[in-house]
């Protein structure tokens, strides 16, 4: 049994009940009634891996670029989760990510608990694999080791053995190491941060170093499969099992992998795929237990373009062969197909409604756990203390050059400052108020809505006077591209309300107001799109033109997310 500590008690808390003040409403998994409806996360924690301790389970997922990373989320009952922690302020390298590194970052991690601590393992593709452990998930994670350097490991996973030996098994980005579609062991030191001696082949046959470890599995020699990665490591039964996803990540399904040896020979089953559902790619996640051991369950994500990856609970059982089978099995053939609606876990009680937070009143000491930026953040960017019951942001100069070192000209896609969430529905409404004080000339701030296509509707100084202006830029990816101006309107001075409401269709469609009761439309519908390996992202940005040495601020007194708002 685990016991809750103070700060999982208080995050817990603090998520839940702000979570009640209007995100319940935009999307909502558990249905009242003993069931829930899929996706259980309607919001990009993309590669998701969980554990159960006791009757807790905690989750983490992806991050790529964004800071704080690593999402720490927990539930009781495998639908109802609230966000509680992130394991890091601040990405590693500290300097190379002190830029938006769109694709790039934490990739797939796992999530364990062993000899009484939490373990994550986790691949930046472009430096290695690193470890981080706590004692408490909410709590303070131990600064991140590279436990394995190079570039193009992706997808790690732990186990601890029956004898307590640390194996690891993890995946190949083609795009780094050259190599893909194979996964790989090798045996970890006691404390998790080393490859063993013994498990370098010092010397191969064309005198070159070579320790990408033992291939177990390797796709390529299998007929037809392509892009197995996002392995995840368990042992049932005196079998070990690999559970992995192939078959690219809108399209794929999920395979899972079985030897009575760990280095193999495995023999392979496909058990989860598409099949006649509208959920496409299923695959890649976690399989948990109820507490006493008499239910299977499989997290696991669905790639949904501008939404990005979201989070589906299937239910998942064993067959008389011995072999698992996800979701519902119409033809009887093993190969399982995803649920949009079940009844709950048998957890033994019922638990509260709860889902992630959204909105944010800037009430309290710290943001809501919620807000990410583009790139590890800077001292004073933000402040809940310089306005009591605001949050001000400081209007940060754009980079004058984007990643690709040609020119920013009216781009703000390489800006590290946008300070941004989640999608976290189908449909949703996202409200705030802005009072501006800018210095600079061209100086901006206001709403936004982040990806390949971007937006920000917001407050300009143009002169003595600020003009509202919405921004748009089409393909902001590509080198180049610009942001222009699409519509704009006199307002007067004073606090100006900002609204955009994103339809199912990722349709976002802006609109403002001057005492937060009639909103006027403005501009055209604006397209949602992803960003590199991501979903869509919705916040707030202050910036100025990046030759600016003098710059102002502006004042956010809450944020709040809806239901749509017509």
């Amino acid at each position: 049994m685990i016991y809750l500590t103070r700060s999982l008690f208080t995050a817990m808390l603090a998520t839940t009940v702000s979570s009640f003040a209007a995100s319940t409403e935009a999307w909502v998994p558990d249905r009242g009634d003993g069931t829930y409806q899929n996706p259980v996360l309607h919001a990009d924690y993309s590669d998701p891996d969980a554990v159960r301790v006791g009757d807790d389970y905690y989750m983490t997922a992806s991050s790529f670029l964004a800071a704080p990373g690593l999402p720490i989320l927990h539930s009781k009952d495998l639908v109802n989760w609230t966000l509680i922690n992130h394991v890091f302020a601040v990405q590693k390298p500290a300097e190379h990510f002190s830029k938006p590194r769109h694709g790039q970052g934490v990739w797939a991690p796992s999530i364990r608990h062993h000899d009484g601590k939490f373990w994550i393992f986790y691949p930046d593709p472009d430096f290695g694999i690193y470890v981080t452990t706590a004692v408490d998930p909410a709590g303070k994670w131990s600064e991140p080791v590279l436990m394995k350097a190079g570039k193009g490991l992706i997808d790690p996973c732990p186990l601890w053995d029956d004898d307590g030996r640390l194996y690891l098994v993890h995946g190949w980005a083609r795009s780094r190491a050259g190599i893909a579609n194979m996964l790989t062991v090798q045996e970890l030191s006691a404390d998790g941060t080393r490859v063993l001696e013994s498990e370098i082949n010092l010397q191969t046959a064309d005198g070159k170093t070579n320790d990408i470890g033992t291939v177990v599995i390797d796709a390529n020699k299998l007929d037809g499969w392509r892009t197995l990665e996002g392995p995840k490591f368990y042992k049932r039964d005196g079998w070990y099992w690999v559970f992995a996803p192939a078959g690219g990540v809108a399209t794929g399904y999920q395979a899972v992998f079985r030897s009575k040896n760990i280095r193999g020979p495995y023999e392979q089953r496909i058990v989860l795929e598409q099949g006649k559902t509208p959920i496409n790619g299923p695959h890649q996640g976690a399989w948990v237990t109820t507490p006493d051991g008499k239910e299977d369950w499989f997290l696991h994500f669905q790639d949904k373009g501008a939404y990005g990856r979201v989070v589906h609970l299937q239910p998942m059982w064993w067959r008389d062969d011995g072999w698992p089978v996800m979701g519902s099995d119409p033809e009887s053939d093993g190969k399982g197909e995803p649920v949009l609606t079940h009844a709950k876990p048998n957890v033994g009680r019922t638990w509260p409604v709860a889902v992630p937070a959204t909105t944010d009143e800037f009430n309290a000491p710290k943001a809501g756990l919620q807000w990410q930026w583009n790139a590890n953040p800077r001292e004073g960017w933000a402040s809940l203390t310089a306005k009591a019951g605001a949050l001000r942001l400081a209007s940060v100069p754009a980079p004058a050059t984007r990643n690709d070192d040609s020119a920013a000209k009216n781009s703000l896609y390489d800006a590290p400052n946008f300070y941004v969430q989640k999608f976290p529905a189908p449909a949703f409404t996202a409200t705030t108020v802005l009072d501006f004080a800018p210095v600079a000339e061209g100086e901006m701030a206001g709403l936004a809505v982040f990806g390949f296509n971007y937006a920000v509707l917001g407050l300009r100084k143009q002169g003595e006077q600020s003009r509202l202006v919405l921004l748009t830029n089409i393909g902001a990816d590509a080198v180049g591209a610009q942001h222009r101006e699409t519509a704009s309107a006199e307002v007067p001075a004073g606090p100006v309300y900002l609204r955009v409401t994103v339809g199912a269709d990722a349709m976002a469609r802006f609109a403002y107001s001057l005492d937060d009761v009639t909103f006027t439309p403005i501009g055209e519908a604006f397209k949602a799109r992803e960003d590199r390996w991501i979903g869509a992202k919705f916040g707030l940005i202050a910036t100025a033109p990046s030759d600016a040495t003098a710059t102002g601020h502006a004042d956010f007194d809450w944020f709040r997310v809806t239901a749509p708002v017509r």
